[in-house]
């Protein structure tokens, strides 16, 4: 993990086409500003894995059992 320290308004920059500036800073919360293309997702890491967990569930209950098909 690289760990990096940052003031308000100084940015980051992942790759060519991300960036990350730090908006403010209130006690022990910092507020992100994320730029990125539409084609990335950005989430909180909680609700991603709250996204997977759902997905997981739901293919779980979703399938239907394999049919054997001989021809």
């Amino acid at each position: 993990m690289l760990v990096l320290s940052r003031r308000r308004e100084e940015s980051i920059v992942i790759g060519e086409d991300i960036q990350i500036t730090i908006v403010d800073v209130r006690g022990d919360k910092v507020r992100l500003g994320i730029e990125a293309p539409a084609s990335v997702c950005v989430h909180r890491k909680e609700l991603r894995e709250a996204i997977r967990r759902e997905n997981e569930q739901a293919s779980g209950i979703d399938q239907l059992p394999s049919v054997n098909r001989s021809a």
